[in-house]
């Protein structure tokens, strides 16, 4: 819900931002203002895209993930250990 809101509200800061520099020069046309638009949107997810990708990479390599990683390895480990010494294989 708050995502929507934002990104409606860039939406709108966006078109009062592109009218203001459009009213200096000549009107453009729909054809213009979309072009405009569907640049404007492509960098913002661009950018967006890129900064999601480096916050994860950066969580991903963070010290509380590895750790928790490695917990979580060796406690499966371990149940692991102790279900094969509590119910051996038979052959």
């Amino acid at each position: 819900m708050k995502l929507s809101v934002a990104i409606a509200v860039l939406m709108l800061v966006l078109a009062a931002h592109s009218d203001a520099q459009e009213a200096e020069v000549a009107e453009p046309t729909i054809e213009q203002r979309f072009a405009d638009f569907q640049q404007q949107m492509q960098t913002l997810t661009d950018d967006l895209g890129e900064k999601t990708k480096a916050a994860l990479e950066k969580f991903h390599t963070s010290d509380i993930a590895v750790k928790t990683k490695s917990f979580f390895a060796e406690q499966f480990e371990k149940i692991k250990a102790k279900i094969d010494e509590t119910f051996p294989k038979e052959s």
